[in-house]
């Protein structure tokens, strides 16, 4: 019922659009990737999902800020079930671990069951525009490549609830769920990566 209620919630306060260009139906596991640059995007995604998907759908989320307070974690907990990941400081000497160590969590929490929500770009943009792609996506995907790869565009998100801001203010967004993406996780990392991000980049201008 929470869960259900927060959905809706989240619909009407971004005035959400939801548009898909894959089966909204299938039960097949995924992995949806967005454009980040909002608290809201991962809610955003899920909240768009039908209720059967929304129930395997597990947003991966920062460990430090969703488990900073009562009301935060009991959301990431009970009602997101989100995948809470250690995230190690750039450039210090437990980055490479943490990261690595992040993704055969994610890889580990799917089971045979959940999809997740994931962010490529790694931080929220700070004007809209979406940033290179870092590696995690490739790595996840060569360890789970039975799993689809669906991108999802976000649009508005970064003005309902822009970087900074604790209080989001309604207007308009749009959600888009792409065509599933043939990802060759046997070739190069950087030619995987720009193939997903194109793959985003080309929903921007759809109608």
């Amino acid at each position: 019922m929470i869960a259900s209620a927060l959905a809706a919630g989240s619909r009407l306060i971004c005035g959400a659009s939801v548009r898909w260009q894959c089966d909204p139906s299938a039960m097949t596991q995924r992995i949806y990737y967005g454009n980040h640059s909002s608290h809201l995007d991962f809610v955003m995604i899920w909240s768009a999902l039908p209720p059967r998907l929304r129930q395997s759908a597990r947003p991966v989320a920062g460990r430090d800020y969703w488990e900073r307070g009562v009301v935060r974690r009991y959301l990431a907990g009970n009602v997101f079930r989100a995948v809470l990941i250690d995230r190690g400081r750039a450039g210090t000497d437990n980055a490479e671990a943490s990261a690595r160590a992040a993704i055969e969590q994610m890889a580990r929490e799917m089971g045979d069951r959940y999809s997740l929500i994931v962010f490529p770009e790694g931080t929220r943009s700070t004007d809209g525009i979406v940033g290179p792609f870092k590696s995690g996506l490739y790595h996840l995907s060569r360890l789970r490549p039975d799993v689809e790869l669906v991108p999802v565009y976000l649009e508005n998100l970064n003005r309902i609830l822009p970087k900074g801001e604790s209080l989001p203010v309604p207007m308009m967004s749009r959600v888009i769920f792409g065509p599933a993406v043939a990802a060759d996780v046997s070739g190069d990392k950087a030619a995987f990566l720009q193939k997903a991000r194109d793959a985003l980049m080309q929903l921007k201008d759809a109608r």
